[in-house]
């Protein structure tokens, strides 16, 4: 509702978007599209224009319809502008083998939609305003007896009547349009309250004015025509504002779709060529130059640059790159050309999921949203049987049928769905983009909504507490009764490792390779999840691994267990290495905690929350990285296939909702089975799919921002709520008249004029809007 889009999911197979487009239609409510005329050249025959027309719809998602007239050699293209453009068109019709040699027509894209229909209700307001203003003067000197008997003629009525025509009739129009539609299907919206309202008086004096034309004692002399152009005046004014906040409310993705470059150099056998970013193929060379915006993700093949990544790292320091490195779409290259190898396109690169993740968030209802939708489906027809009660009831006790009229006004207008139906999505909205700008990314509403509610924070240790970047640290080798040397001892363990996909493991083949140790062959090779691995080499069996793996294959460790604790204590890893059943030495295995850490943990404190570690390495090595952190509860020596269970164990331990932090494959169980899964941006594709929160940026201080993005964002929707409820079932049985037999109240309370509730109406809906839009400025550190 906030941002006024629907997310569809169809078969294409069956359903096309024009079937789509029409029963929005019949619904009663319109897609915003437009037409594009182009001539076409290059067609020889029907088959060319059947081409055109079936490449265009089938390859273009936003294309409603298209004909191609072969005679005029023209085409008319009904499209979506948010979902597509004239280029793309016109690169799927040059890409079929025909040529655009000219176009016409209306072009606008979704941004331009949206400042006509700003511009719209602005020029409507202001309509309105030019022939309220003079008529609200000229009835309130009647009233007032500020002008003479001249003013008080029955030509004066039909003054009025004139100048409130056109506000009824143009500025309203948009009103009684939608209730017409809207009562057409069988519902009821905002815009039936309000075109009732003031039809009713409207109606009523246009009524009066042709009886008094011919009898000056018919049902009095006072009409309401000021009241009824106020109404829609104040209401148009509303509406103006809030389609501009609204806009404010959605800028962050509009900002995210920005970065995107348009187009990028194609290095082909011929040359240098222009292309779309849309036609970019993996495997593809771009040539990027300074000053330019990387399209894709890929790898540098040739040539060095710094280039800006703070859209996605934060760091306002250009990172420098060279060849084999990786860099990010969207991204800018500052200082040097750079010849890039596509790595992913599309809807694939880091920037394309950023915002697909964004728009999804911004497209879902987080639960709080159910209980709002509830009342909103009963909320106007409710209003109207209120409305028509109070009509009926007031005419009864008092045959007054103007006051009747004006009380039955002044409920249909004060009533005001649209803050209720703001409520929710609007803070949803602006909180989703200012998590994006911040590098906090939530999978769905839902999300948003329970993350404030963490009660427990669990860390995975490797590269969520520390950096991720294991090393070798140390080399103990016992030397035995063989001629085995500490090289042949570092050149076992490596080649064990060679097909290893852990940190520990690629670490210690890391640092083979940097001392120029060529590895061997080996065979055999077992892999034992979170332990480590066994393998042939040289027909000698290597063990290396934790001191569960020795235990397990009754591999005597004894010896050096001493040396073992000594290492742990320094927070080091102690990986044991065993050949032919004898252990002969240990590895250690260092990876230091991030800057962050600690500071982390303490705003979590600082917010109420626990923190534990979790991790499958050994108890000592884990306490002392824990310290480090100022985490106190530690759950060490722990499987992959078990952390999902510890977790488990933790909510059913009573806490409250339980959130887990990690970044690697072993952790995607554990983040599924946690109420909150969070997902360090860099980490493997299947934690982040599995996360509720990612964080772009891998900074462990986006945890507690998002932990407290998000108590701010549900505290703005309970008070949008609150003042939805509140103003309603306050100010409706106001206007009813509840009021009006106490004596002491304010003659505006007891008898509340319908403009007065016009009024009321038209910037509830806006200040739910400016409250939403304070999620923009809120401090989160």
């Amino acid at each position: 509702f906030t941002l006024e889009n629907a997310h569809i999911e169809f078969d294409e197979k069956h359903i096309h978007l024009s079937d789509i487009n029409s029963a929005i239609e019949k619904a009663g409510y319109s897609i915003p599209t437009m037409k594009l005329d182009l001539e076409i050249g290059g067609m020889t025959c029907a088959n060319c224009a059947a081409t055109i027309e079936r490449t265009v719809r089938k390859k273009s998602e936003g294309v409603i319809d298209i004909t191609v007239n072969l005679a005029s050699e023209k085409a008319s293209v009904t499209f979506i502008p948010a979902l597509t453009d004239r280029d793309k068109i016109v690169h799927l019709i040059e890409k079929a083998g025909y040529r655009v040699l000219g176009t016409s027509g209306d072009e606008s894209s979704s941004e331009q939609l949206h400042e006509q229909e700003i511009n719209k209700q602005r020029q409507k307001f202001w309509m309105g305003l030019a022939f309220t203003l003079p008529l609200f003067i000229f009835s309130m000197a009647q009233d007032l007896n500020l002008i003479g008997d001249w003013a008080f003629g029955k030509w004066s009525l039909w003054f009025m009547f004139f100048l409130a025509a056109p506000v009824q009739f143009y500025v309203a129009f948009d009103y009684y349009t939608g209730a017409f539609k809207a009562l057409r299907n069988g519902t009821a919206n905002m815009d039936v309250l309000v075109s009732m309202g003031s039809g009713v008086a409207f109606l009523y004096s246009t009524i009066i004015t042709i009886l008094l034309s011919f009898d000056n004692t018919t049902l009095g002399q006072h009409v309401y025509f000021e009241t009824a152009a106020v109404i829609i005046t104040l209401i148009k004014l509303g509406k103006f504002l809030e389609v501009r906040a609204k806009g404010h409310a959605g800028s962050a993705i509009k900002q995210l779709l920005s970065l995107q470059a348009k187009t990028a150099h194609l290095l082909t056998d011929e040359g240098e060529r222009e292309i779309a970013q849309e036609d970019i193929k993996i495997g593809n060379i771009l040539l990027v130059r300074p000053g330019e915006k990387i399209p894709i993700d890929g790898e540098i093949i040739e040539g060095s640059s710094a280039i800006d990544e703070s859209i996605l790292t934060g760091e306002s320091m250009p990172a420098e790159k060279s060849n084999g490195q990786e860099v990010f779409s969207g991204t800018l290259n500052i200082n040097g050309s750079l010849k890039i190898k596509a790595i992913r396109v599309g809807t694939d690169t880091a920037l394309s999921q950023i915002i697909r993740m964004v728009e999804k968030t911004q497209a879902s209802k987080p639960p709080i949203q159910r209980y709002a939708d509830r009342v909103a489906a009963v909320f106007v027809p409710v209003v109207l049987l209120i409305a028509v009660s109070v009509f009926i009831i007031w005419l009864w006790t008092t045959g007054d049928i103007t006051s009747s009229i004006l009380r039955f006004t002044a409920v249909l207008v004060i009533a005001c769905p649209c803050a209720l139906g703001l409520a929710t999505p609007t803070a949803v909205v602006v909180s989703s983009g200012r998590g994006a700008q911040e590098g906090i990314l939530f999978k769905n509403g839902e999300a948003l909504e329970t993350a404030y509610l963490t009660k427990l924070i669990v860390f995975d240790k490797t590269g969520t507490i520390t950096q991720g970047k294991p090393q070798v640290q140390d080399i103990y080798f016992r030397s035995g009764s063989n001629d085995l040397d500490k090289e042949t001892f570092i050149t076992y363990a490596a080649s064990a490792e060679k097909e290893s996909e852990h940190p520990l493991g690629r670490a210690i083949v890391d640092f083979a390779k940097q001392q120029s140790i060529q590895l061997k062959d080996a065979h055999n090779f077992q892999s034992f999840s979170g332990k480590g691995v066994t393998a042939l080499i040289d027909k000698k069996v290597i063990h290396i691994g934790t001191e569960a793996l020795m235990s397990g294959f009754r591999i005597e460790t004894t010896v050096m267990e001493d040396i073992a604790r000594q290492y742990e204590s320094d927070a080091k890893t102690v990986i044991f290495v065993a050949i032919d059943k004898e252990c002969r030495g240990v590895i250690t295995i260092s990876d230091q905690i991030k800057a962050d850490a600690r500071q982390t943990v303490q705003n979590l404190e600082k917010l109420g929350i626990r923190t534990a570690m979790i991790t499958g390495d050994n108890k000592q090595t884990a306490k002392s990285i824990a310290q480090q952190a100022g985490i106190s509860e530690v759950i060490a020596e722990v499987l992959p296939a078990e952390k999902a269970n510890k977790i488990k164990g933790f909510q059913e331990s009573g806490l409250g909702p339980v959130a887990m932090v990690g970044d690697g494959i072993n952790d995607a169980p554990a983040l599924v089975q946690a109420d909150i899964g969070i997902a360090m941006g860099k980490g493997a594709d299947i934690a982040i799919e599995a996360a509720d929160v990612t964080l772009v940026r891998e900074r462990l201080s986006l945890i507690p921002e998002a932990i407290k993005l998000s108590r701010v964002t549900m505290r703005i929707i309970r008070g949008n709520l609150f003042w939805a409820f509140f103003y309603n079932i306050l100010l409706i049985p106001i206007a009813a008249g509840i009021l009006f037999p106490v004596t002491s109240a304010p003659d505006m309370l007891r008898n509340l004029n319908p403009m007065l509730a016009a009024f009321a109406m038209a910037f509830s809906s806006v200040s739910v809007v400016l409250n939403s839009l304070r999620l923009k400025r809120i401090s989160l550190i």
